[in-house]
């Protein structure tokens, strides 16, 4: 029996709930929808048990259903763009120029941008610089496969600008800045999603105009040219979007690796489609398991081993990216 794609969404859907009862109950008390309701709507401070779902279990929860989501659509955009499998949400360099100002917020030793405000701000800032550096480009460069070598230059200089800083750094400093860069959605409180679901919810209605002509772009850019797709118009979008979402995502939990490269294949493998709409669905509730199962892994092994967010994913994620390289290279 061949499942349909509108079958197999749903199933995908119906893990959603499974996978997001596991993440919020792990943990040394046990929930219930009432003390769920109250912290939500009637918080007490004063009740710790509120105070844990509320500050920590619930936001840590929602970012990373955000980050899961958003980096897979990430991924999913540049792979169709750059027409390569193994293109990823952070190959433009956008996560360099956020990790580059991280880098700066964090290793300065200025009072404001050592908060985590000030390093949620730089890394914000950073990534929407070099979002228009790309985007710059993007408007005199024709050939995607430059683009393509430009973002990974701008990753490289990044690279090693935040090598001469934390020369130039103390063992705090530096410390503080491996932790950042090894991922965590613990670094999220529950006042600061309003901004984060703006910026969310608004690349979303961005990707909503880019589903016709991303299914254009599958056959190639001349091709949907021809087919009266504005390509260079249609590739600053999705450069666009993939800034927003990943600088965002990268300013509130670090980068976090994988994700945007492995879920997207995943998803095509799977569903065996170029239906853009398919693809994006799929890639964002996959995207929301994988992550929220990673993160889930982290929290269960916690107590014995102190493992970073970043670990898991890669643990996870690489053996798939091998699977794909070696299944396009047969």
């Amino acid at each position: 029996m061949v499942l349909t794609s509108k079958v197999k969404l749903f199933i995908l859907l119906l893990c959603v709930p499974v996978i997001v009862c596991l993440h919020i109950c792990v943990g040394e008390f046990d929930l219930n929808l009432e003390l769920i309701q109250q912290s939500l709507f009637d918080f007490n401070p004063t009740d710790t048990n509120q105070v844990i779902l509320r500050d920590f279990r619930i936001p840590r929860l929602l970012i990373g259903v955000i980050a899961g989501s958003g980096l897979a659509i990430s991924g999913l955009l540049m792979q169709t763009l750059f027409n390569n499998p193994l293109a990823g949400p952070y190959i433009l360099g956008i996560n360099s120029g956020a990790s580059l100002f991280a880098a700066f917020s964090i290793m300065t030793g200025v009072t404001f941008f050592s908060s985590q405000f000030g390093t949620i701000t730089s890394a914000l800032l950073g990534a929407f610089i070099f979002g228009l550096i790309i985007l710059g480009f993007s408007l005199f460069v024709r050939s995607k496969i430059s683009l393509l070598l430009i973002g990974v230059m701008l990753g490289s200089f990044s690279g090693a600008l935040i090598t001469v800083i934390q020369s130039m750094s103390d063992a705090f400093q530096l410390k503080k800045f491996t932790i950042w860069t090894m991922g965590s959605l613990q670094q999220v409180s529950f006042d600061e999603f309003p901004i984060i679901l703006l910026f969310y919810f608004f690349a979303l209605i961005l990707l909503i105009f880019t589903v016709k002509p991303l299914n254009a772009l599958v056959i190639g850019e001349s091709q949907a040219a021809l087919l009266g797709i504005p390509v260079r118009f249609i590739r600053i979008l999705l450069i666009f979007i993939t800034a927003i979402l990943t600088g965002l995502i990268t300013a509130y939990c670090g980068p976090i690796a994988f994700v945007g490269i492995a879920v997207p294949n995943v998803v095509k493998l799977l569903f065996k489609t170029q239906n853009h709409i398919v693809l994006i669905l799929g890639s964002m509730i996959f995207g929301v398991i994988f992550l929220l199962f990673s993160d889930w892994l982290v929290q269960l092994l916690w107590s014995s081993i102190h493992l970073p967010i970043n670990a898991v994913t890669s643990l996870i994620g690489a053996p798939f990216v091998i699977f794909i390289i070696i299944k396009k290279l047969a």
